[in-house]
């Protein structure tokens, strides 16, 4: 499994996630704040299923050892 979720992306989907998990634990939000569970998963396994129809990703491109090499 390809990572597909960079680090802004990770970072705001835990917190979202985490912040509805406990609205809901503490009942300030319903039983709707569970559905935080989505986003707080993704942002931990870095992995969108949402994305891969569409090609999506956040993470950024990594260079290749040959887009590295010097030119002489």
């Amino acid at each position: 499994m390809k990572s597909n979720v960079g680090g802004l992306d990770r970072a705001l989907r835990v917190a979202v996630g985490a912040a509805l998990i406990v609205g809901a634990a503490i009942g300030a939000i319903g039983p709707w704040g569970w559905l935080g569970l989505a986003p707080l998963a993704t942002g931990l396994f870095r992995f969108c299923p949402a994305y891969l129809p569409f090609g999506w990703s956040s993470c950024r491109a990594s260079s290749s050892p040959s887009q590295l090499e010097q030119k002489p």
